[in-house]
């Protein structure tokens, strides 16, 4: 396990990559991912701290607005059965640019799991960003998001994929 942070827009983004691909990221430093992880992984810190850096790489150009698709590997140890159908239902058919609603996603995923439900997922999403929880929306607007500074780190992120036009700034 090898823990590795980047700076971005919304402030440190910190990465656990295992040897089967990234496991989790989070806003904060690398840190405060290994505190909020220990033990949940069962497995050593310990590896190449070189294999953190393709997921850095990604990450700096996509909050520069230079990657669309991310082809970093995912490791899904942090989720259940269940969770990694919606999050990998989420993760293959929502691209960049692009927004699905919670209850368009419970249907899409197969899981039979309600559309309330699938916000539970979201905010629970281990991988957030890579895994594009912030392009799934309230059919009445954004919806919740739980990374970051909330619904405006949601925003962001959203207005940098084009998916919202971004707001006048009139100071």
């Amino acid at each position: 396990m090898v823990f590795a942070s980047v700076p971005t827009p919304l402030g440190e983004m910190a990465v656990a990559v295992t040897e089967d691909g990234v496991a989790a990221t989070c806003w904060g430093d690398a840190g405060a991912l290994r505190a909020r992880l220990a033990g949940r992984l069962g497995l050593p810190e310990a590896g190449d701290a070189g294999r953190a850096a393709p997921a850095l790489t990604e990450l700096a150009a996509y909050y520069a607005g230079r990657l669309r698709a991310f082809t970093v590997p995912v490791d899904w140890r942090l989720t259940t059965p269940v969770q990694r159908a919606v999050l990998g239902t989420l993760h293959a058919t929502v691209p960049y640019g692009r927004a699905v609603t919670y209850g368009e996603l419970a249907a899409r995923s197969g899981t039979g799991v309600p559309a309330r439900a699938i916000g539970s997922i979201m905010g629970a999403n281990p991988i957030p960003v890579i895994v594009p929880c912030h392009r799934v929306v309230a059919g009445n607007g954004l919806g919740g998001f739980s990374g970051g500074e909330g619904v405006e780190s949601k925003r962001w992120l959203l207005t940098l994929e084009g998916y919202l036009q971004p707001t006048l700034d009139w100071d």
